[in-house]
């Protein structure tokens, strides 16, 4: 048996391989390396642990499948276009409530699946060609895209990393509603105002009217958006009215809506499109079935314990060092894998502070990864919305708003007991 930082070493030096030197996919990847930990940690090959490990997130995967299908559902209903079109006519010549809310449009689809991918290519390819026709450059519009997205899958009321993170520590995810809202709403319009403001001070409809979806609520009206309205009801009133509204679990409401939106606009085969958002949720879905078998490895092995000592031993400065910079890093790997291997046991190392704080702080940190080469989910997907071949020349745009994102998780962990109070 060999020790234990070793084996983590081992564990992530396969990974590595798998993923950069044989291409595999980063869920068999992670999948592999976790049997190399296990059996390097002299325990062969743990059918039970690994089974259990496949398990371990179960209800993140049941919400990412269901919301999946229900984004896909708005999405050939008509509903998003024709919000999208709703925004940029109704506040095209209040350049501010226009990225404010072209904001908030992007950023849905990842608040209810948290998934940064998914808000890409639905929301974020919805606006893209209004955004350039608008006068902004397309690599900002991608940048713009980018970041809304990462802000958006880690905006409530859905943050897989958050969850991920609670789950290590037997934290539920209740409470986490305001923190999430205070860790990305304030940057996400910062950080849009700052890339496209000066752009858009005179918007001349007619030119972009061409370039904006079509408008299916002039044929179905405000039956449009019932699924948008009822998914709004069903996730929030069993929190303000409890007792009134049942509590029937997000992934059963994900389904109910995505039923409902079959006959709130243009008719589409359920089964089909059911089957296609699936076969698009499937590399995350694989990611997080790997972290789980990952995780139960590291715990078996004494990877984890090793991992939560070091985390507890280092003086503070390091220790926010080590934050900012190891677990976007490490999130270039994948977010979710951040979240498990390095958000457990920074929380564990804060847990004088207002865990639910530090919890959030650390998912917005995460997220980052989304952005780190090679994989770089958000960006490389945003750059291909906008028609641009070299996602470095959309990181270049990106780098500020991420420091800034990096510093305001900081701040919130470091503040974390007086924003508990106010939050």
């Amino acid at each position: 048996m060999y020790p234990e930082w070793l084996i983590f070493v081992l564990m992530t030096g396969s990974f590595v391989v798998a993923a950069m030197g044989f291409k595999w996919p980063i869920g068999i990847s992670l999948i592999f390396s976790s049997v190399v930990g296990a059996v390097v940690g002299g325990e062969g090959i743990p059918l039970r642990h690994l089974i259990e490990g496949t398990f371990a997130y179960l209800d993140p995967i049941l919400i990412i499948a269901t919301a999946m299908i229900f984004m896909e559902v708005l999405r050939e209903s008509g509903a998003l276009g024709s919000l999208s079109r709703l925004i940029i006519v109704r506040m095209h010549d209040h350049p501010f409530w226009l990225l404010f809310f072209i904001t908030l449009f992007i950023m849905f689809p990842g608040m209810i699946t948290g998934l940064s991918t998914a808000t890409v290519l639905t929301t974020g390819a919805l606006v893209a060609p209004a955004l350039m026709h608008l006068g902004i450059p397309k690599l900002k519009v991608a940048a713009m895209i980018a970041m809304s997205a990462i802000y958006g899958m880690i905006a409530p009321p859905i943050n897989v990393p958050a969850m991920i993170i609670g789950g290590g520590v037997d934290m539920p995810f209740i409470g986490f509603e305001l923190p999430l809202i205070f860790a990305t709403f304030p940057l996400a319009i910062a950080v849009n105002l700052l890339l496209g403001w000066k752009y858009i001070q005179e918007v001349d409809l007619v030119t972009i009217l061409p370039d904006l979806p079509k408008d299916a609520f002039e044929n179905y009206g405000w039956r449009l958006y019932i699924p948008l309205f009822l998914v709004v009801i069903l996730l929030l009133g069993v929190r303000i009215f409890p007792g009134i509204v049942p509590n029937l679990g997000v992934p059963l409401i994900f389904m109910i809506c995505s039923l409902v939106g079959m006959f709130s606009g243009k008719r589409f085969h359920f089964l089909k499109l059911s089957h296609r958002s699936l076969q698009e949720g499937l590399p995350v879905i694989g990611i997080l079935i790997g972290i789980g078998m990952f995780i139960q490895i590291m715990t078996l092995t004494g990877v984890r314990g090793l991992l939560v000592i070091g985390s507890l031993s280092l003086p503070a400065f390091w220790r926010y060092v080590g934050i900012a910079t190891m677990m976007p890093l490490f999130g270039a790997i994948s977010a979710y894998g951040s979240a498990s291997v390095l958000g457990v046991p920074f929380l564990l190392a804060f847990l004088g502070q207002n865990e639910i704080i530090v919890g959030s702080a650390l998912s917005l940190i995460s997220g980052l990864g989304d952005l780190m080469p090679p994989t770089a989910l958000a960006g490389i997907f945003a750059a291909q919305v906008v028609g641009e071949e070299n996602y470095f020349r959309v990181l270049k745009y990106t780098l500020l708003p991420a420091l800034a994102t990096a510093i305001w998780g900081i701040g919130m962990i470091v503040f974390a007991n007086e924003l508990g109070k106010v939050l």
